[in-house]
């Protein structure tokens, strides 16, 4: 005998929760559900019961980081924190710390980056939330993504890439 699977409609009532909620549990794994051939989703009743059991889903802790090249930019700094902060709080995250720094993103030694650095060693987060993949750094953003992933944390970079030609790539401090 099959495990009899609920609507996002019923599962919401039962949970005390709206669907946009549940889809965001859905899409970041908080929730287990299956999708029909007509993309609906259907969530297993033992599932409801495991959330309603306690065994809670998982507070997700944000670490929020920003950058500018120079102190002429503060604007756009304050800007990307206030953003930022939105995004966490729509999301449901619990944001663990806003870092900041004013500085070529070709900087290794950034107060905030070697922060964050040491945020993820210890286990202290799970989502590192940044506004343009540039934010981190300029070159081997493939080598921080790969160095988060074996601590279990991911990036989230809002707005993507910044669009630039290869003069900008190459000379913004």
């Amino acid at each position: 005998m099959s495990e009899r699977l609920l609507r996002p409609k019923e599962v919401c009532e039962l949970l005390g929760v709206s669907y946009a909620t549940l889809r965001r549990w859905i899409k970041e794994g908080r929730v287990k559900a299956a999708q029909t051939i007509g993309g609906k989703y259907r969530i297993p009743e033992s599932e409801v019961r495991r959330i309603l059991s306690g065994a809670e889903i998982k507070e997700i802790r944000a670490v929020i980081y920003t950058s500018v090249s120079s102190n002429d930019q503060k604007d756009s700094l304050e800007k990307q924190i206030q953003y930022l902060t939105q995004y966490c709080t729509s999301r449901g995250y619990k944001v663990v710390d806003i870092l900041s720094d004013i500085a070529s993103g070709l900087k290794t030694d950034r107060r905030g980056l070697l922060k964050l650095l040491n945020y993820i060693a210890s286990r202290q987060v799970d989502v590192v939330v940044a506004a343009h993949r540039d934010r981190l750094t300029r070159f081997g953003f493939e080598y921080l993504e790969y160095f988060f992933k074996q601590y279990g944390v991911r990036i989230e970079t809002v707005f993507g890439e910044e669009s630039k030609n290869a003069y900008q790539e190459l000379w913004r401090t």
